[in-house]
């Protein structure tokens, strides 16, 4: 293996224990076809000496049978594992890699460039804290460049390197570098929600700016790609966040235990912490958070934890315990953004399933507000949206879920679009806010319970409906049941009435009274009556 640290050889404990306290930085490198995102990759990992010597003797070998770099080492042959991806010379899945220098460990997405696999690319920057946009400087700045920054920008990656790559094809132009840099900043600063952008002179195949400064880029004096991931300071981590853990499975061994399990999303929870269980909102107290290895007295966001509690309270898969001091919201109306992922159309008003983290219930895609071109990052007005295209509109849920806005919290925030005759992950969206007619639409606490009545009537609550064609005698047994009820000692109400009836006259334009009608006009009103009846019926 090439060398790493002499502690490997020497003291592997010390060296595990190093390694676990480094932080954990996750990068994507994202942008048009042939950018070279996949050899600066490949470039990464050999500088920072992580291949093993079997590594590199396959890569020397493969880079001589496939022949792309004229007898050089092909760096993109390292992530593109995929035999279509090395016959064609292009990336068409999410490859994720593991690396890591002195002071940081790093998880890298190399994603596709071409546009059909852009739902993938969208996966990866779902958990990066830095995207690397590259741009072949023979190119400049392409259509699918721009898309893959608004979804860079979407989803939450404040931090963006502008990798100015292939520099070594124009002749390392400073002129090129800047053209280039002017004119992505000019779209981003137009729209983009970002909070840096830092341009890098690079050439990846070469390793210019790469681990450290080139000399081909003497007027450049800036950090290198390595040198600026290993000091960018990282945005709020989900462990500072309030905490948040959907329950997976509900652990019952035996009749004496019973316990929540899942994977902490956010936060932090310990011993004898208040929590709320949405949707429902009861609370309780944490009595224990058991793990394989033994009970833990604090437990964090990334740990997979079973949770006992002091109360007994109905917590099934789907709900979310979260902290009692800051939870979440509940809510079944939002407002969200969409990315399409499918061949067929959007198609509002129709039915999919909504599924964030455990929870799952039927969504109907409401009318499209807007669609928002990539390239000049206007708000078009649109009636559906296509493979790869980006919306804001709004949902309707068949049940209310627990919530937090994607910019606050990912990982509450966060959905899928899921077809329910196919079975098949047709989107992505992102929930902005919540409407307000879903909060102002809820089960108001009353002080007097359908339990306290049965208490004092000393009966039990019960509902009894009669339903039938007009005439068949709903109301005359009606009648008979509440006198026997009554002769009982029972305390009844009747609602007697025409459903079909109350909501025809409800939907009926108002008329004049029938004597102030001539006789044809009140024949005329009876066909409409009876057309209508048949549609209502």
């Amino acid at each position: 293996m090439v060398h790493v640290s002499d502690l490997i050889s020497e003291d592997i404990e010390s060296y595990l224990a190093a390694h676990e306290q480094k932080e954990l930085l996750r990068f994507i490198t994202c942008g048009s076809v042939d950018d070279g995102k996949s050899t600066l990759i490949g470039r990464m990992l050999y500088e920072s000496h992580m291949l093993f010597d079997d590594h590199l003797a396959a890569l020397e070998a493969d880079s001589k049978k496939v022949g792309t770099q004229e007898g050089e080492i092909d760096f993109a042959l390292l992530v593109d594992g995929l035999a279509a991806e090395r016959e064609q010379g292009i990336t068409i899945d999410v490859a994720y890699r593991f690396f890591s220098t002195d002071k940081r460990k790093y998880i890298v997405a190399d994603t596709p460039g071409h546009e059909e696999y852009t739902r993938n690319m969208a996966t990866g920057a779902s958990t990066a804290d830095v995207a690397i946009i590259l741009v072949d400087a023979s190119q400049g700045v392409l259509t699918q460049t721009r898309r893959h920054s608004f979804i860079v920008s979407m989803v939450g990656v404040k931090r963006i390197i502008l990798a100015i790559n292939k520099l070594d094809l124009v002749d390392y132009s400073e002129e090129v570098y800047n053209q280039i840099k002017q004119d992505y900043l000019e779209f981003a600063n137009e729209a983009l929600n970002l909070d840096e952008i830092t341009a890098i002179p690079i050439s990846a195949l070469k390793g210019d700016n790469i681990v450290g400064p080139s000399e081909n880029t003497p007027w450049y004096d800036g950090q290198s790609v390595m040198q600026y991931l290993e000091s960018v300071e990282v945005a709020a981590t989900s462990q500072s966040r309030a905490f948040r853990m959907p329950v997976q499975w509900v652990n019952r061994p035996n009749r004496e235990f019973r316990g929540f399990t899942g994977l902490i999303g956010s936060g932090c929870v310990s011993k004898g912490d208040r929590i709320r269980v949405l949707p429902s909102g009861t609370e309780s107290t944490v009595s224990r958070i058991v793990t394989y290895d033994g009970d833990l007295e604090l437990a964090g966001a990334g740990r997979s934890v079973t949770i006992t509690l002091e109360d007994e309270i109905d917590i099934s898969r789907g709900d979310v315990i979260a902290s009692a001091d800051s939870p979440c919201g509940t809510a079944d109306q939002f407002q969200a953004r969409i990315l399409w992922m499918d061949d067929s159309a959007m198609a509002s008003g129709r039915q999919y399933l909504f599924k964030s983290n455990t929870q799952t219930t039927p969504m109907t895609l409401g009318r499209l507000k807007h669609r928002v071109d990539v390239n000049t990052l206007e708000e078009l007005p649109a009636k559906s949206l296509e493979m790869n295209e980006i919306g804001i509109c709004n949902i309707s849920l068949s049940s209310r879920v627990a919530y937090d806005p994607y910019d606050d919290d990912p990982v509450m925030g966060g959905f899928v679009v899921i077809d329910r005759m196919s079975n098949n992950t047709v989107g992505m969206g992102l929930i902005d806010f919540a409407l307000r007619r879903a909060d102002n639409i809820h089960w108001q606490s009353m002080d007097v319970t359908k339990q306290s009545r049965a208490e004092q009537k000393s009966q039990q609550p019960r509902l009894i409906w009669f339903t039938g064609l007009s005439g068949s005698g709903k109301s005359s047994i009606a009648n008979m049941l509440e006198k026997k009820l009554q002769s009982m000692g029972r305390h009844t109400i009747t609602l007697d009435g025409d459903n079909a009836s109350a909501r025809l006259r409800a939907h009926r334009p108002w008329r004049p009274r029938r004597s102030a009608r001539p006789r044809e006009a009140r024949l005329r009103g009876r066909r409409s009556l009876r057309r209508t009846t048949c549609r209502v019926r």
